[in-house]
């Protein structure tokens, strides 16, 4: 059995702002991942069967290797059409806000989303989640938002409802936001979920293969050249950094989706405790970290760069040069360096 952690109050609101919906919009964070694209269409999937009208808007394009999720082909790329996202989200009802804590993260969707009289639902588990939905279900001790949104639907009394699709999209998303579960996943209450996701069909070792098995051979030289190469080992601070400028990103072509886990290769290496990925784009230098143990990557992306994230998996953007994001990076190491020692041998 599940802990019951979403507040009956939240549920039964839930309910009412639902069943008076006719027409229900899923939006999610710019840049979506696993657990963004997971989540969304996971819930889209139960609220279809509920026979709800739903959409699912994305602010861009995600990675090739998360296109075989069921429903996928339905989602609407707002930066393609952009007048009919909005059309959309303000002719919408109720609007469910899926895996961001802050308008800003949804981009070119935050003006149309904020504008609309539609009742706002929050469901994430980011820390300190602002308050601009009427409903805020946050739980940032939740392995990912997928996660909640299985909970949500069981809290409803609604388990019956999640087919074989629903299924998969939830644990696709339970599945990349802990690293196949390698992190922030020790709780026994995720493995009852995945044996319940299991019962109703979904062949987990298929998903992997889809989302893990499924890179280009560019890729596959671009990360043998980022650890060669771009990989420096900080042994002060037990730490390690890969950068990539905008003109290598360039002349490897890289497509979007092809830098995803580089920031965890690092990690096995024995005495790394806290790995980043500094990746200059267009206008903007991208930051991933990853750490071991207890180290707060959270905290260090929040205070260096503004961003946020979970205890081991966290990131922000920076607007400034691609070298002054490296300068604050080794700043923030020095200012951090009391936490970044390994607490036993096998880190």
């Amino acid at each position: 059995m599940l802990t019951k952690i979403i507040t009956e109050d939240n549920i039964q609101e839930s309910k009412r702002l639902i069943n008076r919906s006719r027409h229900i919009v899923i939006v999610t964070h710019t840049a979506p991942d696993g657990d963004a694209l997971g989540s969304s269409l996971g819930l889209w999937h139960f609220l279809s069967e509920f026979g709800k009208d739903v959409k699912v808007i994305v602010p861009d394009d995600y990675p090739s290797f998360y296109k075989w999720l069921p429903g996928s082909n339905k989602i609407v790329i707002a930066d393609r059409q952009q007048k009919y996202s909005c059309g959309l989200i303000l002719d919408a009802d109720l609007i469910f806000c899926l895996d961001f804590n802050e308008p800003h993260r949804i981009a070119n969707l935050e003006t149309c989303v904020m504008e609309s009289k539609a009742k706002k639902i929050l469901i994430d588990h980011h820390l300190d989640p602002d308050r601009f939905c009427e409903l805020t279900i946050s739980h940032p001790e939740m392995s990912s938002t997928a996660e909640l949104v299985f909970r949500f639907v069981c809290r409803m009394g609604m388990f019956e409802y999640i087919n074989v699709f629903c299924a998969e999209c939830i644990y696709t998303g339970m599945m990349t936001d802990t690293g196949a579960f390698t992190f922030n996943s020790n709780r026994p209450d995720i493995f009852f979920i995945i044996s319940e996701l299991l019962q109703i069909g979904i062949d987990k070792d298929a998903i992997y293969s889809r989302v893990y098995n499924q890179y280009s051979a560019e890729r596959v030289r671009l990360q043998g050249y980022v650890l060669h190469e771009k990989m420096n080992l900080y042994k002060k601070y037990h730490t390690s950094l890969i950068t990539l400028s905008f003109e290598e990103h360039q002349r490897f072509n890289i497509q979007k989706g092809d830098t995803e886990g580089f920031v965890n290769i690092p990690l096995t290496i024995r005495d790394v405790l806290f790995s980043a990925f500094i990746r200059e784009d267009k206008n903007i230098v991208k930051i991933s970290l990853r750490s071991k143990g207890d180290f707060p990557c959270n905290r260090f992306a929040s205070e260096v760069y503004g961003g946020g994230g979970h205890l081991n998996a966290s990131g922000g953007e920076f607007y400034g040069s691609f070298d002054e994001a490296v300068r604050k990076f080794e700043e923030g190491l020095e200012k951090y360096k009391n936490l970044l020692k390994p607490v036993n041998q096998n880190y």
